[in-house]
């Protein structure tokens, strides 16, 4: 009896499993955000917002640890008025994994104690070192921001922020950052940005001045300063601007040469702190402990990304496809990894990236049911009015036409049936004799036949006309063919 209850237990546990499942199925496809939950008509729809990098394993330049080295990290607790900065060294050594400060820390957004990558000391700061991290995103992204934070407020003098488009094969320009920009980067400061050039990167030296919310941060907003921001949905520039499947970050030089080493390294607030002397002295203490390591290196604890998965308004979410990899959940007829094109059949209209206007859904070709395949023709699409710019391929069941609309040659209406059913179309089967042609009239199925020929296939002879052998007159006049007997008899 105990055993018949637990058995009877254990089915409905699994079925509430599976209820449960299939609810939560249902509720996603009752509630598509693509489409409008009262009228059902497309809308746009977009992914959730993310921070792109979480969890993904970044490829670094370098990271200390081969062999064991000294690093030290400057506590948070800098910035306070009531501490004396000092510096926490620990030993760097690559055969002691747990305490690595490896590449694995910069995506894994830990808050409670902070982790750090560290790269492998760099021995001339003020050259150029060319350190970098590179995050793979998989697919393509469109980004809004990103964010380093260091793990001290020793940030780095020049860094460089590229984009790839195809996945790492070739890399686009992002953002710069530096003191001296136009030595660094052969770039201006603060480059005014217009429509001519919103997708050039620009150079700031903005990440050099300190507050208190950026202490150890650099943040950067692709499309802070872009003219055609408010109109994001109308800037194909923007869209390619924001794109990106991986993104790599370099720091090109970690100190100025023109800058005053002791001041460089704590750009800090000055009404955090009781007077200048007070001030100076806590710079010149806190750069005597860095400099007696006799390197540099650069430290940082987290890389965030913000931004969506790049679906062209046409999907809610990005799934994992059969090779294991991401792509989105197409909608609005769309396919692609990007739903970057509509679906065979679907090229009625040009396809078009969502928008709050219009979510430009795909629409079927109209063939009538004698085709499952059509082109796209532009010029037929502005002449009707940006309506219908399909054209059908490969007519079936005796059709022709652009929507395989009328019959094809050697073929009649056959109003029994639909434009639709596969019958629609009947063979004119004209008699190879009685007929001048194997062409009938589409819309009656009448055959063009000879003189003295009757009948929808031309298979008999009109009245007052006989048949006779030939081929090429199966039919002659009754009046006709006694007069030409009455002169042969005469001639004879």
């Amino acid at each position: 009896m105990i055993l018949i209850v637990f058995l009877v237990f254990m089915n409905l546990n699994l079925l509430a499993k599976s209820y449960e499942k299939y609810a939560i199925s249902r509720s996603f496809e009752e509630i598509d955000p693509c489409y409008d939950s009262i009228t059902s008509q497309a809308k746009r729809c977009i992914p959730n917002f993310e921070n792109v990098a979480f969890k993904k394993i970044p490829i670094v330049s370098s990271t200390c640890g081969s062999p064991p080295i000294k690093y030290c990290i400057q506590p948070n607790n800098f910035h306070q008025k009531s501490t004396i900065p000092r510096i926490h060294c620990s030993i760097c050594d690559s055969k002691n994994e747990p305490f690595v400060p490896n590449a694995f820390h910069l995506t894994d957004l830990e808050r409670t104690n902070q982790t750090c990558w560290v790269s492998a000391p760099v021995y001339e700061p003020y050259a150029i070192s060319n350190l970098s991290i590179t995050i793979s995103f998989g697919k393509k992204y469109e980004l809004t921001y990103i964010s380093l934070e260091f793990c001290t407020q020793l940030k780095p003098d020049s860094l460089a922020i590229f984009k790839s488009m195809d996945h790492g094969k070739t890399w686009i320009p992002f953002q710069y950052y530096s003191s001296e920009c136009q030595k660094v980067y052969n770039r201006p400061l603060r480059a005014k940005v217009t429509q001519s050039n919103e997708q050039e990167a620009i150079c700031s030296d903005s990440h050099l001045i300190s507050s208190k919310y950026n202490l150890n941060r650099i943040g950067f907003s692709t499309l802070d300063g872009r003219p055609s921001f408010h109109d994001f949905d109308k800037s194909p520039v923007l869209h390619d601007w924001v794109t990106a499947t991986d993104i790599k970050i370099v720091f090109t030089r970690l100190l100025s040469p023109s800058l005053n080493k002791n001041l460089h390294h704590n750009l800090i607030n000055e009404s955090q702190y009781r007077n200048k002397n007070q001030r100076n002295k806590q710079s010149r203490e806190l750069y005597s402990q860095i400099n007696n390591l006799g390197y540099f290196y650069t430290a940082v604890s987290e890389v965030a990304i913000g931004g969506r998965c790049k679906c062209n308004g046409h999907a809610s979410r990005c799934i994992l496809n059969r090779d294991g990899k991401y792509q989105c959940d197409c909608k609005h007829n769309t396919a692609g990894i990007e739903c970057e094109r509509c679906l065979p059949f679907h090229y009625d209209r040009p396809w078009a990236r969502g928008t709050t206007r219009d979510a430009n859904e795909c629409v079927a070709c109209n063939c009538n049911n004698h085709s499952n395949q059509c082109r796209f023709n532009k010029e037929l699409y502005l002449l009707s009015g940006r309506k219908s710019g399909g054209v059908c391929i490969n007519c079936k069941h005796n059709t022709a036409g652009r929507f395989c609309h009328y019959c094809a040659q050697g073929y009649y209406r056959n109003f029994a049936y639909s434009m639709s059913d596969n019958k629609a179309c009947q063979e004119c089967s004209c008699h190879m004799i009685g007929s001048s042609g194997k062409v009938c009239n589409q819309n009656t199925g009448q055959c063009p036949c000879k003189v003295g020929v009757a009948g929808l296939k031309c298979d008999r002879c009109k009245k007052g006309f006989l048949q006779t052998n030939s081929a090429i007159i199966p039919c002659i006049g009754i009046f006709n063919l006694k007069f030409l007997n009455h002169l042969f008899f005469n001639f004879t």
